[in-house]
């Protein structure tokens, strides 16, 4: 049992302002695992005050980039020492198959505060740029955004966790963290790192609760920038707030993308990179390839390859090695997957694998469901599942299957299947979308990640994703006459 009091403001464990309490629950039996306490609104002044006062205080401001790049890297140390436990926490949270909490939720964000240390090292506060006039020079200088609210969802809770802040401390500013409800009890083990690393107080604050916590943290006067992951609904109601406020925003959002599958296609090599491209975490992930688009000459043979794929899978314990699907993150959740289910099959599809529950007591699970027969303007098709469903869409021809992968509302990740990596590179670049693979999808820490269209605005990762936390400044030059 994972039992926590106090949150973690201004460098202390402090008690939240109410007496609310957040009860953690396994997916996998539904037990309850753990409890956090319920931030108020009071808890959020403190909050985004205590990294107000951060941002002025010689402990961070006065560090040099050198000095910082020491203190994530410090960090990173202390992530690493418990880095299987954290781990195993979130499998135990959210339903991960611990085989894939062990890279991306142990591994990944120390590695992530290493990389965002050494780009602080090499990336010039200053530089010096002649006027185009010839009059003097400009000095452009890059200054830390300031207090950075960071909102994070429980699919992957660390890892996108440090996509936001391992930037935002590279870059000097100061962080007021949000977790999802579903997995709070990881960002206090996380808080609790920062302080034996030393993190000075107040760069990272950690406050907990649900929705309206988070837009009483986005709309919060002390905010100078929001980094936001989660669905599109959510993002846009934090990006009309920001435009109000004319507050930058970084948005990654939902995302319903396209495995483009090639006539000359290897089917085995296919499906196994499947298996990770469009159903990783149990299809809880953000860029999946869950439109599968095949050539009509070879369709019945895609659809018999996916299925064989999704039967195959070991559905079971998310803390056993050997599971491939664990459950979904809540009840609500598989209520939301099977009433997906259901409208696949009220609008024609066919299920040619799944559709249901497996055998077992406990658990939210669903199996993984393929289906058949699926229109490019089903409802299935369309809209974002967040679960282990995957309809196979018929192409007569590349530019169809091109069309059909831009007639959607999101653009964040899809993969293109092909013997010819040239050819499909080609194809890659007509694919209206933030990120894309060929014969596989892996995100790249050296490049910026992120969506077009309804999934999302702005960039994560890579020198970009620093970039997106510095404000800049130019400052005029001209010399004095003696």
């Amino acid at each position: 049992m994972h039992a926590y009091d106090s949150l973690y403001i201004g460098g202390e464990w402090t008690r939240a302002g109410g007496d609310g309490v957040i009860d953690v629950v396994s997916p996998a039996d539904e037990e309850t695992i753990g409890a956090a306490p319920l931030a108020s609104t009071a808890d959020v002044d403190r909050a985004v005050t205590a990294a107000r006062r951060a941002l002025r205080t010689p402990e961070w401001a006065g560090l040099t980039p050198e000095q910082r790049a020491g203190v994530l890297e410090r960090f990173a140390d202390e992530l690493e020492k418990n880095q299987a436990d954290r781990a195993a926490l979130t499998s135990k949270q959210n339903g991960m198959p611990i085989a894939v909490a062990i890279a991306a939720e142990g591994t990944a964000p120390p590695g992530l505060l290493r990389y965002y240390a050494a780009l602080a090292r090499a990336t010039p506060l200053e530089e010096r740029r002649p006027r185009l006039d010839g009059a003097g020079e400009t000095v452009v200088r890059r200054e830390p955004v300031g207090v950075v609210a960071a909102i994070v969802p429980w699919n992957f809770p660390q890892t996108l966790t440090a996509f936001k802040l391992a930037p935002a401390l590279a870059a000097g500013c100061t962080v007021v963290l949000k977790p999802a409800p579903e997995t709070t009890l990881d960002a206090l083990e996380l808080a609790a790192a920062a302080e034996r690393a030393g993190l000075p107080a107040g760069v990272l604050n950690v406050v907990t609760g649900g929705a309206d916590v988070g837009e009483y943290l986005v709309a919060h006067p002390g905010v100078n920038k929001v980094a936001f992951t989660g669905s599109t609904a959510a993002g846009r109601k934090i990006g009309e707030v920001c435009g109000r406020l004319v507050r930058p925003v970084t948005l990654e959002l939902g995302g319903k993308s396209a495995a483009i599958v090639l006539d000359d296609a290897d089917l085995t090599a296919t499906v196994q990179g499947l298996a990770t491209c469009s159903l990783l975490n149990t299809g809880q992930t953000c860029y999946l390839s869950t439109r599968i688009l095949a050539p009509r000459s070879r369709y019945d043979e895609v659809v018999a390859a996916v299925a064989g794929l999704a039967g195959a899978l070991t559905v079971g314990d998310p803390l056993d090695p050997d599971t491939h699907v664990g459950p979904l993150v809540s009840s609500r959740q598989r209520d939301r997957v099977e009433s997906y289910i259901a409208a696949g099959k009220a609008e024609g599809g066919a299920v040619v694998t799944g559709g249901g529950r497996p055998d077992r007591d406990k658990g939210w699970f669903v199996q993984p469901t393929v289906f058949a027969n699926v229109d490019n303007d089903a409802t299935i098709a369309r809209e974002e599942i967040f679960g282990p469903v995957l309809a196979v869409i018929s192409y007569d021809d590349l530019d169809h299957a091109v069309a059909l992968a831009n007639a959607s509302d999101y653009g964040l990740g899809g993969t293109i299947w092909t013997s010819d990596a040239e050819k499909g590179l080609d194809l890659a670049r007509r694919v209206e979308t933030g990120s894309i693979g060929v014969n596989f999808f892996d995100l790249d820490a050296g490049a910026p990640f992120g969506g077009v269209k309804s999934s999302g605005i702005g960039r994560e990762l890579g020198p970009e994703g620093l970039s997106a936390y510095f404000q800049l400044k130019s400052i005029y030059l001209r010399g004095t006459s003696a």
